[in-house]
């Protein structure tokens, strides 16, 4: 397929892709948008969006960096240009993320925050900006992992399958983003434990965020969690984590591939959405632009032609 089908059309693909995430979870949460806007859904559908949009952003500009003069990315470079994306998405967002879990450990009968903003701007001015990425090295650590395992292992699946990524049915691509999402999570689940407890932990928050250890740092979090609860503590709630972020993966790469072979069927590359078959005739190395002027010029030198005909 076309490098450039999918770059030059990338909006209209993380549109479509954010409003399935909304969708997702407006229904899985079982609340309407104006309900969720006061209660941490909303903050974590913000969260999602948000992240999900600036990853693939920052992962289609890496790739492009990465890529050869004929516009080919191996492996490797994938998994690199993954990886640095996640880290960058995640540092970019972090603050978001942060107020999403003081919103959802909180005392509902008794808040101390009473929304977005009135968390971000009561963290900022009582424990300082550093509060608002507390824990972000852990998350900066498991994003590697994550983002390295997600993209590998799916990139990968075509050999299992045995034939061509680019002939993969949805349920195919389906099943690719549920399995890379099992493992990437898997893997990086003991970053995510430890991340978590140090954005609850704040001594302005009654019982300290109900955090079930005390720690300093990052370090010292694993300490005390495999101390006190052993190794296996570091994957407490993995399995409706898996639940969770399984299908809801799956989607989403089923999704990206269907947008994707979308923008490449409107600019010309391929004859219909539903495949990949190429538009013969086609010079697949044109940018979308040049490919546009080049069918214009066309039209321009048929159309004399068949008005002397015509004549």
């Amino acid at each position: 397929s076309a490098p450039w089908g999918c770059d030059s059309t990338l909006p209209q693909q993380l549109l479509c892709l954010s409003m399935v995430i909304l969708n997702l979870k407006w229904l899985v949460d079982g609340r309407t948008f104006a309900s969720s806007i006061v209660c941490p859904n909303f903050s974590c559908v913000f969260f999602t969006v948000l992240l999900i949009i600036l990853l693939f952003c920052v992962f289609f500009r890496l790739v492009t960096l990465f890529m050869d003069e004929l516009g080919h990315i191996s492996h490797w470079r994938a998994i690199m240009a993954g990886s640095l994306a996640g880290m960058v998405a995640t540092v970019v967002t972090y603050p978001t993320d942060v107020i999403k879990t003081r919103l959802i450990v909180q005392n509902r009968l008794e808040p101390s925050y009473e929304g977005i903003v009135h968390a971000f701007y009561k963290i900022y001015h009582q424990e300082g900006l550093r509060a608002l990425y507390r824990g972000v090295s852990p998350a900066i650590l498991g994003a590697i992992p994550f983002s390295a395992g997600s993209f590998f292992v799916y990139i990968s699946l075509d050999k299992i399958w045995q034939e061509p990524i680019v002939r993969f049915t949805p349920l195919q691509n389906f099943i690719n983003g549920c399995v890379a999402a099992g493992v990437a999570q898997t893997l990086s689940f003991p970053f995510e434990t430890v991340k978590r407890k140090m954005q609850a932990q704040s001594p302005w928050l009654p019982h300290y965020g109900g955090v079930d250890v005390h720690f300093t740092g990052m370090a010292d979090c694993f300490r005390q969690t495999v101390k006190n609860k052993g190794v296996l503590g570091l994957w407490n709630g993995l399995t409706p984590s898996l639940l969770k972020i399984v299908p809801y993966f799956g989607v989403m790469f089923s999704t990206f591939e269907f947008c994707k072979r979308v923008c490449l069927y409107r600019n010309g590359y391929i004859e219909s959405p539903l495949n990949y078959k190429l538009t013969p005739g086609v010079d697949q190395s044109l940018h979308p632009q040049e490919l546009r002027e080049l069918k214009l010029l066309r039209r321009e030198n048929f159309e004399p032609r068949k008005s002397a005909l015509e004549n």
